[in-house]
């Protein structure tokens, strides 16, 4: 069993502008259950999305419209 060399595409590719801070269930699906960000090698995003969806979950932290840690 050889592996594909098929490169994986961004699944945000032309969607962009549905990254921000203020969408937060799109930002939600980018953390796990105990509030960590999921990496990049998990959600199949490039590297340019995965900084920008970052830094978006951070602002939204201290914007308070996403938790820094899940409550048990």
């Amino acid at each position: 069993m050889s592996k594909s060399n098929k490169k994986k595409q961004c699944i945000y590719k032309d969607k962009m502008h549905l990254i921000d801070y203020k969408n937060y269930k799109l930002l939600k699906q980018h953390t796990t259950e105990r509030g960590k960000i999921v990496p990049r090698r998990i959600t199949n995003v490039s590297a340019k999305t995965q900084r920008l969806i970052s830094l978006n979950i951070k602002r939204a932290r201290q914007l308070g419209l996403l938790p820094f840690l899940a409550r048990d």
